[in-house]
């Protein structure tokens, strides 16, 4: 049976790898393990031990603390809208806007959800 942890950190895995437009052999290979181990940790199915956290935090260049981010109650509304493939496409296209562009793209946005 998974317990809740595993699973919410296997599914921050997924997510921020989907985010950076990984794929699950390109982090086995960094990490050192074969693609269906990520494919456990990702399903909550295998618990990811703090050693191998570690490397996978490095290789995706994020601390260790980010995986545990919105364990707690009041923030499910984020790994909700997350799970949205639409979501996750907009995030990386966002991201892939030159910095003084997003920053442009960022206030208008802003605006926009003020506007009713």
């Amino acid at each position: 049976m998974k317990h809740p942890v595993d699973a919410h950190v296997g599914k921050r895995i997924r997510r921020h790898r989907w985010m950076v437009g990984m794929t699950q052999q390109q982090l086995a290979d960094k990490v050192g393990v074969k693609f269906q181990q990520i494919q456990k940790y990702e399903t909550g199915m295998n618990r990811v031990s703090a050693s191998r956290l570690c490397d996978v935090a490095d290789a995706m260049g994020v601390s260790i603390t980010f995986f545990f981010e919105g364990l707690g109650e009041g923030q499910a509304a984020l790994p909700d809208m997350m799970s949205d493939k639409e979501a996750i496409d907009l995030v990386r296209a966002y991201y892939a806007i030159p910095e003084p562009q997003r920053r442009r793209l960022f206030d208008l946005a802003r605006v926009l959800s003020d506007a009713t």
